[in-house]
């Protein structure tokens, strides 16, 4: 039987879609700061929060982020601090201050238990503030850049949490391996009692028919007994499932799907497995295989 080669090991192919990243870089126009979580998900979908002044980078930052992933839930955000020679000169608009003031008096006169307009609240008003235009260009720059080194980052993660998601899947299919094993040194002991105990009960039974047993009728029986409980089909299927998923682990491309789908044909072998047993050995073999199988399905979920 194939084994769980070192190639796969040595490849670190696999991809998590669970990890973060934070880049923070700085120049003379100012600083920005990149935070990007990324979780499970079916899909890729990108959250974006960005300030006003960057939105217009967003286009540019999905098309990047489309390049490196195809799944993930993501939350991306962005923070900036302009240099001192770009802050400007900040000026408030007395005139509307005032405006604002009078319109509140007046509307407090009309409603009577309105609330005054708390400072902040006016220094938010449009128009308020007056700034100098300042240039954003070589900070949208930079905030490109960080972002590229914010998402070879967070690709770097996702490298290393896959290759911790592909030891313990490793580890996990050498285990159902052993079981599967197992069960088929058992089959023939297990056969042959069961062989024992349905004679004994089909020869009780013909007794009852007829004053001497019809040895074809026991052995026809014992036949159809023998075919409803047969694993071997499925024995052999949980080992064609495992070395798929080994063969599926060593692609260099997003397999999380794939998996997902091959671990339920593994946990559907295994239920039959478990509902033809005859043996307490072999229903407690097909309990700890379910489990082991219940443990790679849980942690393919994060895979891409």
């Amino acid at each position: 039987m194939a084994g769980f080669g070192p190639p796969l090991g040595a490849e670190k192919m696999l991809k998590s879609m669970t990890a973060f990243a934070r880049e923070q870089q700085s120049s003379e126009s100012g600083e920005v700061v990149w935070e990007i979580k990324s979780v499970n998900h079916r899909y890729l979908e990108p959250g974006f929060r960005l300030p006003d002044e960057f939105r217009q980078l967003e286009p540019e930052l999905r098309a990047r982020l489309g390049r490196q992933l195809s799944r993930g839930k993501l939350d991306i955000g962005l923070r900036y601090r302009l240099s001192s020679r770009l802050q400007g000169e900040i000026r408030l608009n007395d005139d509307l201050v005032r405006t604002l003031r009078d319109l509140e008096r007046e509307v407090l006169n009309i409603v009577h238990d309105g609330q005054s307009l708390a400072v902040i609240d006016i220094l938010r008003w449009p128009g308020v503030i007056d700034e100098d235009s300042r240039d954003f260009t070589p900070l949208r720059a930079l905030a490109l850049d960080a972002f590229d080194a914010a998402l070879e980052q967070l690709m770097q993660n996702r490298r290393r949490e896959g290759e911790a998601l592909l030891g313990m899947i490793a580890s996990r299919l050498k285990e159902v391996r052993a079981i599967v094993e197992a069960v088929q040194q058992r089959r023939p002991q297990v056969l042959l009692a069961m062989r024992d105990k349905w004679t004994r009960q089909l020869e009780e039974k013909l007794e009852q028919w007829s004053s001497s047993a019809d040895s074809g009728r026991l052995e026809q029986e014992l036949l159809l007994l023998a075919q409803k409980i047969d694993v071997e089909e499925e024995l052999d299927r949980l080992l064609a499932h495992v070395e798929e998923v080994e063969q599926v682990l060593q692609r260099d491309e997003p397999v999380g799907r794939r998996l997902d789908f091959l671990m339920q044909e593994l946990n559907r072998e295994a239920n039959t497995l478990s509902s033809k047993s005859q043996d307490a050995e072999t229903t407690r073999l097909a309990v700890d295989l379910k489990v082991l199988i219940e443990q790679m399905r849980e942690q393919v979920q994060n895979i891409e």
